[in-house]
């Protein structure tokens, strides 16, 4: 099975991570180190941000 391509970049997965307190993990253990929750509240977290955006245009 083929990996799908991320939508949000590295830099922007990295900010939300340090913003929700478990980028640590990432750099110890890499993306597939945490968890799923904290997989959810980045999404989440980030969908909140581009419906800030969106509303602010």
């Amino acid at each position: 099975m083929a990996r799908r391509r991320g939508f949000m970049s590295e830099a922007l997965k990295e900010e939300i991570a340090k913003e929700l307190g478990f980028y640590d993990t990432v750099q110890r253990e890499g993306w597939g180190g945490i968890k799923a929750r904290d997989a959810g509240n980045m999404v989440k977290k980030a969908i909140e941000m581009a419906q800030r955006q969106m509303a602010d245009r």
